[in-house]
């Protein structure tokens, strides 16, 4: 899993390019953690080049809605392929969460 991330003016731009899953999680929730334990900007996340999230993957998505949540700040999932997206419709997260097919790394 390669993780690349970018701060902009109110937001950190995540782009990812592998699997998210039980062995790469750990390494996405290093890069996540103190960006949402600071609380001061939304969160984009890009998974246009993620060819599978497991439930590990999708644990972190939850635990980073909820903490941004209690800041008022946003999480944004983008570059959802439709394979991806029907996992985030299954377990109800697409209604939470900004999700968009469209990638922000064009």
């Amino acid at each position: 899993m390669n993780i690349d991330t970018m701060e902009k003016e109110q937001e950190y731009l995540i782009i990812l390019d592998g699997e998210l899953d039980v062995y790469t999680a750990p390494e996405l929730q290093k890069v996540l953690d103190p960006i949402r334990q600071n609380g001061s900007h939304d969160v984009k996340i890009d998974l246009t080049n993620v060819s599978y999230v497991d439930s590990t993957g999708l644990g972190i998505f939850v635990g980073t809605l909820k903490e941004l949540n209690q800041h008022d700040r946003e999480l944004h999932v983008t570059g959802v392929s439709s394979r991806i997206l029907r996992l985030f419709e299954i377990t109800g997260l697409r209604d939470l969460m900004h999700i968009n097919e469209k990638s922000e790394v064009e």
